[in-house]
């Protein structure tokens, strides 16, 4: 792997914009980002064993984008309540996603129960009564739309594994390239899902703070969708469309 795209760094966080394919961390051979990062720590710091790096949320193997890491055990506790949805300062996260199909709404909200399915290792719909069922919500706004493809902005208000991905795949809009999900087009890095904004409390500062990470160079593929890959923005009426996650 290059050298880490590292948006930010201080005495407490590591804002990274991660790559697709690469998982976060977990695997027993192989590459990680958690890997990477801490022998980066090790060789800039020139530590003697390996840095501590604290792993506080995480982002599928084929998502990219930004995500953070704790560089202290004190930041790591104060901001996993952040993400796991404890703390009444939540991290706000939204997503970019190139979904198939040309979405009818200019902004919604899905709200669905998700269970996973071991046998078929993926996440599923599920009633709300069966056992395992967790709530799943998040608000989209379409970006721009084509006959084939919409481009959406997507906030989180719950934080469930693949929720992005099935969501959207149950409404018959899979994310592009998502085989695991129904997709039909192939996609030559990962799928288009891209965490794009991130938006926490400083553990130590405990001022919000947030960070944007720029679109692969993959997604060019989309010109029509994305004519300026570097310069998008959400205006006023978008974010209030978005809402935040304390809006659950």
């Amino acid at each position: 792997m290059s050298d880490l795209d590292i948006l930010f760094e201080d005495n407490h966080l590591l804002v990274i914009n991660k790559p697709a394919e690469l998982i976060t961390m977990g695997a027993e051979t192989g590459p990680t980002l958690h890997i990477h990062a801490t022998e980066y720590l090790r060789k800039r710091y020139n530590k003697p064993g390996r840095a501590y790096l604290g792993i506080v949320s995480r982002l599928d193997s084929m998502t990219s984008g930004v995500i953070v890491m704790a560089k202290t055990s004190k930041a790591a506790s104060r901001l996993t309540p952040q993400f796991s949805g404890q703390g009444k300062d939540l991290a706000s996260k939204t997503y970019l996603a190139v979904l198939e199909g040309c979405l009818d709404a200019e902004y919604g909200e899905l709200v669905d129960h998700v269970a996973k399915n071991d046998s078929a290792r993926r996440m599923e719909i599920v009633p709300k009564q069966r056992d395992g069922a967790q709530l799943a919500r998040l608000r989209y706004v379409c970006l721009a739309a084509t006959p084939d493809a919409s481009l959406v902005a997507v906030r989180l208000l719950t934080g469930r594994k693949h929720q992005i991905r099935l969501q959207f795949a149950h409404l018959g809009f899979p994310v592009w390239g998502d085989r695991k999900y129904d997709a039909s087009n192939p996609f030559e890095s990962g799928i288009a899902l891209h965490s794009w904004k991130l938006e926490i409390t400083h553990p130590t500062l405990r001022e919000r703070v947030g960070w944007s990470a720029p679109l692969p160079e993959s997604w060019q593929k989309f010109g029509k969708l994305i004519p300026s890959r570097r310069n998008l923005v959400l205006d006023n009426s978008m974010e209030a469309k978005l809402g935040t996650p304390e809006q659950r």
